[in-house]
């Protein structure tokens, strides 16, 4: 795990409590080494723990590297400040989740655990094959979403868990509720506007398509209409 902190009492603590709860941490105290890590061995992590206000690069700019190198690497940003627009700005970057300082450290190991069992599983299981549907090719595995000729992006691990899931109820209404519940486990409110704008990216991305799209039912949730 990276630890990308540059308070060095809390990272002095937060890091040793990962250690305790059997974690290898790898600690930077700032963004530019934290960066530099990354590009040089950015596939060993399972994780990166990103401050958010730190000197050289902050946490929002060292995520948005992350992103632009194409590692598949989930974050977690830590911050002590709790504004809205602070959080919205993180998921649109792919943050897996967000915690404010004070927090409580189980709480926080809790939420590493949960992430990394999303990212990687509990148990090794067989590749997902891609999914192809006259112009939009998916793969889980790899992060991609293409539509033929008009657009190829990266995908975040939600992204593509939850556009998974999306074909796998394609043509049918999905309260948001059932969507929480079965991709994360539970419907909180951090959880709630992480949906929106993954559902907001993701009707962009398939905005280029003429066969599918996501389409809103007013108070209810969505429709991932796939039209043959």
């Amino acid at each position: 795990m990276l630890l990308v902190e540059d308070e060095i009492d809390l990272g002095n603590v937060v890091r040793q409590y990962l250690e305790i709860s059997e974690f290898d941490v790898d600690w930077a105290t700032d963004g530019r080494q934290a960066f530099d890590r990354l590009r040089a061995v950015g596939n060993e992590y399972q994780l990166a723990l990103i401050d958010i206000a730190m000197p050289e690069m902050d946490g929002f700019q060292l995520a948005d590297r992350i992103v632009q190198l194409g590692l598949r690497l989930p974050f977690l940003f830590l911050t002590a400040r709790n504004e809205k627009q602070d959080r919205l700005h993180g998921l649109r970057l792919g943050a897996d989740d967000y915690i404010s300082k004070p927090f409580d450290i189980d709480e926080l190991v809790l939420r590493i655990k949960n992430i990394i069992k999303r990212s990687t599983g509990s148990q090794p299981a067989a590749a997902s094959p891609a999914i192809h549907h006259k112009d939009v090719t998916f793969s889980k595995e790899a992060l991609r979403l293409s539509i033929s000729g008009k657009r190829d992006v990266s995908l975040t691990p939600r992204e593509a868990e939850l556009l998974d899931f999306l074909f796998r109820n394609e043509n049918r209404i999905l309260k948001r509720e059932e969507i929480l519940s079965q991709l994360w486990g539970e419907n909180d409110y951090f959880l709630g506007r992480s949906l929106d704008v993954f559902i907001s990216r993701l009707r962009k991305h398939l905005s280029a398509s003429s066969h599918i799209s996501i389409d809103n039912v007013y108070g209810v949730g969505f429709v991932f209409s796939v039209r043959r």
